[in-house]
């Protein structure tokens, strides 16, 4: 059992099928859906993650929310709920949950609180078929009728269909039908309507009654999370491929690196074309040391020698 999202009614729409026949839709919008808490069998005696979603500014939020968010280290949510899960779904907190954690084709249960009508006759309330308009009739046309027995029970049972207050109440719709998911904007087309006005919050969930597609990523759609293997495509063989790409890219950047070091090497050997090679002073012999004797003075002794 997976966790559902909290996201937001944006109205309804119609989405075209590639045969040309239109489907209406309700739109639903992701707005930050992040884990908030986790409940677990030691601590709470079950498992459960406690979901928050839409922004809300912290001056906003009463003071002990306020602790209570900053203790998870996640910014105030406008809206919680809490979906059971099973120990092998779990999520940790601060984890965001995205678009990609529904799967088209996939049946899902949606839960709002419907919208609001007021106080309604029965008539409208409870489908009960009004009165004749005319032959004797007179003020109570769209009247209920008679609420209870006689002396015995002497009372109105409860439950009794009357006149009162109609809607806003939390109401499930069943086996709805996932058209398309767009995670970049956050976006899911559920098939069908949904309780609730626009921009009220939906809780939706994996169908009960329906078995959940092999496609559907576990434990979740989290943001940053790894792709499941196609459809069709053994897990092993995508291993495989992965790793081929992985040794690909590898010695792409080894050779790209050789080649960068051999044109370091041809430049520093020789200098680039274009610029003039200088060659290299050769040092210049050292000067014999002067002395006082001069040429010619050694002549004349030696010729005196003689003589």
């Amino acid at each position: 059992m997976r966790s559902g999202v909290i996201a937001r009614k944006l109205g309804m729409s119609r989405e075209f099928q590639p045969d040309g026949r239109h489907v209406p839709v309700t739109v639903l919008q992701l707005e930050g859906c992040r884990v908030v808490a986790c409940k677990n069998l030691e601590r709470d005696g079950y498992t459960a993650v406690q979901l928050g979603a839409g922004d809300v500014r912290s001056v906003k939020v009463l003071k002990p929310m306020r602790g209570y968010f900053a203790k998870a280290g996640v910014t105030p949510r406008r809206k919680l709920a809490e979906f059971r899960v099973s120990p092998d779904n779990q999520l940790e907190v601060g984890q965001e949950i995205t678009a990609d954690h529904f799967v088209a084709g996939q049946y899902v249960d949606a839960r709002g609180v419907s919208m609001g009508k007021g106080f309604a006759g029965v008539i409208k309330r409870h489908n009960f078929s009004s009165g004749r308009m005319s032959h004797g009739a007179s003020v109570s046309h769209r009247a209920h009728g008679s609420t209870g027995q006689h002396q015995d029970p002497g009372k109105v049972f409860k439950g009794k269909k009357m006149a009162g207050h109609m809607g806003a109440a939390m109401r499930t719709i069943q086996n709805l039908q996932i058209v398309r998911t767009d995670a970049e904007r956050g976006l899911i087309l559920v098939r069908g309507g949904i309780p609730g006005p626009k921009g009220g919050w939906i809780m939706l969930s994996d169908a009960c009654k329906k078995r959940l597609p092999e496609e559907a990523p576990r434990p979740a759609g989290i943001r940053g999370m790894e792709k499941p293997a196609e459809a069709g495509e053994p897990q092993e063989e995508q291993e495989v491929k992965e790793t081929q790409e992985a040794k690909g890219e590898e010695e792409i950047k080894e050779t790209k690196e050789a080649k960068e070091a051999g044109e370091v090497k041809e430049t520093g050997e020789s200098a680039p074309a274009g610029e003039s090679q200088e060659t290299p002073e050769t040092p210049e012999a050292p000067e014999a040391p002067e002395t006082d004797e001069s040429p010619g003075a050694d002549e004349s002794g030696s010729e005196e020698s003689k003589s």
